[in-house]
């Protein structure tokens, strides 16, 4: 597998995780060979890397590695804060009513555990109604393009966020509606999570230099938003 980079300078490389990938070596791997990002891309440019930040395995999108231990500490400690913004696009279940809107709901931590505080914002892209019924109660099905930005960042927050405010991912099997996942698979043929890492943007802790790498979207996530009728470039 070739993964396509979206940065690279001297200090640090960006890829487009693609979904599926796992980041690193986990335990919670149960691929009887799994694959891993940071192994793969090492083999690619011949090089050791070390993953700066972590995106669920079946997300895809922008994923930051640096080339040394030294540039890895000057940058790692910036993601929990307000110096590194992460932006996410995805697909839900119905319309919002606010264009722009902030959710400060606590979650726990590692999905267990004690309460954590956590903000994410989120702005409406797009909306649509299909004439199709996706639930007994009606005769079309509406859905949304979200972009999140997590202030904070919780395990599976902007999951988590969206299933409270029931708005619900497609394609989430964990946070997600059954009912929902099942209608796009049967009629839309859409089988993946439907949340992407968009874009990252930062300020490169050694030139200075304002830095934002944005990763396309996947071929089967623009299918699905073509046959919802949304268009985003």
């Amino acid at each position: 597998m070739l993964l396509e980079i979206l940065f690279e300078d001297d200090h640090y490389i960006a890829i487009n995780k693609p979904t599926g990938l796992l980041v690193h070596k986990t335990k919670l791997a149960k691929d009887e060979i799994p694959v891993f990002a940071m192994q793969l891309l090492r083999d690619q440019i011949g090089q050791w890397v070390y993953p700066l930040h972590r995106i669920d395995r079946p997300t895809s999108g922008v994923l930051l590695f640096s080339k040394s231990p030294e540039a890895a500490a000057l940058l790692q400690p910036l993601f929990p804060t307000s110096e590194i913004e992460k932006h996410y696009l995805t697909v839900v279940r119905g319309i919002p009513a606010e264009e722009n809107w902030i959710i400060e709901h606590p979650l726990k931590k590692d999905l267990d555990g004690e309460l954590q505080e956590c903000k994410t914002e989120f702005w409406k892209l797009a909306e649509t109604e299909i004439p199709y019924s996706s639930t007994p109660r009606y005769p079309t099905s509406r859905y949304s393009l979200l972009q999140a930005y997590p202030h904070t960042g919780r395990m599976h927050q902007i999951r988590r966020h969206l299933a409270h405010a029931r708005h619900y991912i497609i394609g989430d099997s964990t946070h997600g509606e059954t009912r929902q996942n099942r209608f796009f698979r049967e009629k839309l043929d859409s089988h993946k999570l439907l949340l992407h890492a968009w874009k990252l943007n930062f300020k490169h802790p050694i030139n200075q230099e304002l830095i934002e790498i944005k990763a396309p979207l996947p071929d089967y996530f623009v299918a699905i938003l073509g046959k919802l009728g949304i268009e985003f470039s």
